[in-house]
This record gives structure tokens, sequence and C-alpha cells, in this order.
């Protein structure tokens, strides 16, 4: 089965976790290496950006192809993209990535020093 990192709303806690509850692996972190957006303040954007010498938290899922496209990926905002992130551990693995071309539009605030979307949240006084 596909590894998948999850960053935002389908954490624990998180108002789309039950569709993925049963595949979770637990809590990881990326590579350094990577930015993170707010899109909206409804979910968040995660960006490679080799430059930058942060990791972003998350959670990561082992999940079927199948549950991949028929219930993830339709729910996904279209400021989001499948791709394949690095691990902290050195390891490859899926992830919804911010879509080419959203960076360049300048609307989603940069979240990065808060180093994770519940951290982000915290500072909303909203928890996920």
């Amino acid at each position: 089965m596909p590894r998948i990192f999850f960053n935002g709303q389908a954490m624990v806690g998180g108002p789309f976790h039950a569709s993925v509850a049963d595949a979770l692996v637990g809590p990881v972190r990326t590579a350094p290496g990577y930015r993170f957006f707010s899109i909206d303040d409804v979910c968040p954007g995660l960006h490679p950006d080799p430059a930058v010498d942060t990791a972003i938290e998350g959670e990561l899922y082992d999940i079927t192809l199948e549950h991949l496209r028929d219930v993830i990926l339709p729910g996904e905002p279209r400021e989001l993209e499948l791709g394949v992130i690095e691990l902290e551990d050195g390891s490859a693995c899926l992830s919804m990535l911010l879509a080419r071309g959203e960076l360049d539009r300048g609307v989603h605030r940069e979240i990065t020093h808060h180093g994770g979307w519940r951290a982000y949240l915290a500072t909303l006084g909203r928890t996920a």
C-alpha cells in the first residue's frame, strides 16, 4: 500500500480523520526543505523549497490506491495536487502539495514558522 503524509484536516482530531483513521501509522515530519501555507485558514498547503531548512509535522498513513482515488482525492481543494515528498528518515511518500502556480498567485499566508497545522490553528484559537 502506498504511504501518504497528511498535515491538515485528515490528521487525528481533524474533520476528515474518520475516513483514514484505520490506516494511521503515526506522527512524522518531513525532511528539511519545505514551506507551509494556509489556504484560507481551511487547510494547509505544503511546498518543497530546497532553500529553506524547515521540516513540517504531520502523520503517516498506509492507504490503498482505491481509497486515495475514491475518497481522498475527490475531496481535496483545487489549490492542492498529489505529489511525492521526503520524510525526515529519508524515505519518500505521497502528500498533497500546493498546486503548481498557487505560490505565484500570492494569496496564501505562509505559516512555515509554526511548523505544523495544529500549531498554526492554536494561534487562531482553534484545534484540529
